[in-house]
């Protein structure tokens, strides 16, 4: 049987944590951060957590269903 390739784009994307969530770097950080406050810049620091839906979806990316 073929063994299934990893999707690369997705893996330098998402980490899957040991509770098996999938996390994500949030937008809107990379340029024009002038105008942006410093509480919105400080929270985007932060990574986020995908909803159940699309983490099932990127852990299928990931070949880890």
């Amino acid at each position: 049987m073929p063994k299934i390739k990893t999707n690369k784009g997705a893996k330098k994307r998402f980490r899957v944590n040991k509770s098996g969530k999938v996390k994500h770097r949030c937008a809107f950080r990379n340029h024009i951060l002038t105008k942006k406050a410093k509480a919105r810049k400080r929270n985007l620091r932060r990574p986020g957590i995908l909803c159940e839906s699309d983490a099932k979806l990127v852990r299928r990316l990931l070949t880890l269903e």
